[in-house]
């Protein structure tokens, strides 16, 4: 890492650790190739051995998890004093196609896209990993780090809690995270304490009658209807059996009853997800939902059954590691390159180390300064401005310095 590369930076003290050019380029063209690779939860092998295999490069030992995808890699050894702090990323892919036209590095997996910016993640841990990396042989790196490249966020209810079982966490007492945020301008971050994401759930509902014919409802279960009132009277119950604040929603994707307009069907099928901003109202959440769809259902004599199945948690920012956050981009950047955030509806299973060690996770900007139409994320033709990975590692880099002195 050449002096050139470390120009003074803004803010109330230097740091080393700055990004150079030469490494700049090379996770430029290691996010594309993922984007062109994109992988689905658990099935990332292609993924951890690129990760696996950089990493290896510059002299680090990385282990594959216990589970078959993902790795973590620690900087510099753990000696059981002080915990480590963490940097995490998730590395797997969304099941829709991708539907940029013009794009040299667009995915040629059919039906498979890096649509929610794992990809972006994944380098921006890698790049902070080898700067670091690169700080320690030079004997500029305090304390060690661990990265953290978690497989299958997009599969309820997340890989987090399965990296967690695989010890991830074993010796680290801090964890941090980036997520894509088409609405923040690249070079950039949003932060917020507190709740930073929503809770999410999914349902899955059956319901069944004897059928019959049209013309006579009174004499069987009139399932449309009863399915049609499972929608429109269960988010309201539910919202009038929770405080408001809570934001506990009941919101349908998908239902599905009979064949022909003169029968009255048997059987009809409904799903949707549970959204909800207070963790506390989330861990009522199943009983409250439950109870309305059952209740309900009774009252149009169809016959339920439900599957519940628990999503994750709310990401809720520790206050002191979101200082450290945004410190470290003040320090990189200026004050001018943070920003306040809202609450999402979205989930992040980033909420399951949570529940173990403080943490918190930031908005990376990606948007292009200047676009206010943008791409969001879970769209087929999701983009970013590229320079949010140098960004990215800026943060990053930071924050693993000012952790050690703090």
């Amino acid at each position: 890492m050449s002096p050139e590369s470390e120009a003074d930076q803004p803010g109330e003290a230097f740091l080393p650790g700055a990004l150079p050019e030469a490494l700049r380029a090379e996770l430029v063209e290691f996010r594309r190739d993922l984007h062109m690779h994109p992988e689905l939860g658990n099935q990332e092998f292609r993924t951890t051995a690129a990760i696996k295999a950089r990493l290896e490069k510059a002299g680090l030992k990385p282990r594959v998890l216990a589970i078959g995808t993902g790795l973590i890699c620690d900087i510099g050894e753990f000696d059981g004093g002080r915990p480590m702090l963490a940097l995490r990323a998730d590395i797997d892919a969304l099941p829709i196609p991708d539907t940029k036209s013009e794009c040299s590095y667009r995915s040629t997996v059919p039906d498979r896209a890096h649509a929610c910016g794992h990809d972006v993640h994944t380098a921006v841990v890698l790049g902070a990993g080898l700067v670091l990396a690169d700080l320690l042989s030079r004997g500029e790196l305090p304390r060690p780090v661990r990265l953290i490249f978690q497989p299958a966020e997009e599969v309820l209810p997340g890989g987090a809690a399965d990296a967690v079982e695989c010890g991830v966490l074993d010796g680290v007492g801090r964890i941090l995270a980036v997520h894509c945020d088409p609405k923040v301008d690249a070079g950039k971050i949003g932060l917020r304490q507190g709740a930073i994401t929503s809770a999410c759930d999914r349902l899955e509902i059956s319901l069944d009658g004897p059928g019959g014919h049209t013309a006579r409802p009174h004499l069987t279960t009139d399932l449309v209807t009863a399915a049609a009132r499972v929608v429109t009277d269960v988010p309201a119950l539910v919202a009038r059996r929770t405080d408001a604040r809570s934001g506990l929603a009941v919101t349908w994707g998908r239902i599905d009853s009979g064949h022909a307009p003169n029968v009255i069907p048997q059987h009809a099928e409904l799903s949707g997800t549970v959204r909800c901003l207070d963790l506390d109202t989330w861990r009522q959440a199943p009983d409250l939902v439950v109870a309305a769809i059952d209740e309900v259902a009774n009252l149009h004599r169809a016959k339920s059954e439900i599957n519940y199945i628990r999503g994750v948690p709310p990401v809720v920012n520790d206050p002191a590691a979101t200082e450290l956050l945004h410190e470290a981009m003040t320090v990189r950047r200026g004050a001018d390159s943070v920003e306040g955030t809202e609450q999402s509806l979205g989930g992040e299973d980033f909420s399951w180390y949570l529940e173990h060690v403080p943490g918190a996770m930031a908005r990376l900007g990606v948007r292009v300064p200047g676009d206010r139409v943008g791409r969001d994320l879970h769209q087929g033709d999701f983009d970013v401005d590229e320079s949010a990975i140098t960004a990215g590692v800026e943060l990053f880099t930071a924050a693993a310095l000012l952790d050690a002195v703090g």
